[in-house]
């Protein structure tokens, strides 16, 4: 491995700076929260600035905001990310973490579509694969996704719809449905009990976009037999942070 150079990281940690707060600085608010000399973060500044990374803000004498450069490499960046190829590389890496299978899936009007999957290695497991289609209410990540849908936008998906049952756990009905999603929104995580698949239970949380929309969400599907109320926690809690990663590489900041 190389050496990493000392002018390089600190000019890019002067720019990871402008991610927090109103995005603008001065030099001497650089210069105080990275314990830097003055004398060098005013060099480095004056660089970015004529880079165009940084730029002076009008009427703001000595402050600066995120310059067009900037913006010119994270549209570079978005214009490359696939989320079905983050999604599987993310996915992976949390099923190596819980040896469980890991799902990450999209909503497409009431149902939902899996777009990525990563199976455990345990001789019982889910059996699923990507590209499959399920109704959205059965399933962690289904339920997810609709409870991160406006108001509005959700009683028009539901309304009029029959909720299919697919094992006796299914919720069938449109009133305990929305009081399932309410509880989810409270959360911040799904779960389902053997309400997709008779033998097994799920937990999944949202994928957000670098506008903070939920465009997908991420599961880790268990057998019953390996299920319990302290794995529930440990695999939501896992799966919040699986989710978390790959809506970083969406461009999202938490």
């Amino acid at each position: 491995m190389g050496r990493l150079v000392p002018a390089v990281t600190r000019a890019l940690d002067i720019l990871e700076l402008f991610l927090e707060g109103d995005g603008t600085l001065s030099a001497p608010e650089v210069t105080r929260r990275l314990q830097l000399p003055r004398t060098t973060v005013h060099e480095l500044l004056t660089t970015l600035a004529a880079r165009s990374y940084l730029v002076q803000i009008p009427d703001q004498t000595g402050r600066y905001r995120l310059g067009v450069r900037a913006y010119q490499l994270g549209s570079r960046y978005a214009e490359q990310l696939d989320l079905a190829a983050e999604g599987q590389q993310v996915a992976r890496e949390v099923a190596e973490t819980c040896d469980e299978t890991v799902h990450v899936a999209v909503l497409e009007d009431t149902d939902v579509i899996y777009i990525a999957k990563v199976d455990s290695t345990h001789a019982v497991r889910m059996v699923s694969a990507a590209g499959r289609k399920l109704p959205a209410h059965c399933t962690s990540v289904g339920k997810m996704l609709l409870a991160s849908l406006p108001p509005a936008e959700l009683e028009s998906r539901i309304a009029g719809r029959e909720l299919v049952a697919m094992t006796q756990n299914s919720i069938t009905e449109p009133d305990a449905l929305l009081a399932a999603l309410a509880d989810i929104r409270e959360r911040g995580v799904a779960a389902e009990h053997r309400e997709s698949n008779p033998d097994v239970s799920c937990v999944a949380a949202p994928v957000r976009d670098s506008a903070g929309r939920v465009v997908a969400a991420l599961s880790i599907s268990v057998p019953m037999i390996r299920w319990s109320e302290q794995r529930e926690q440990e695999l939501a809690d896992l799966a919040a942070k699986g989710a978390g990663n790959l809506s970083e590489r969406l461009g999202h900041r938490r």
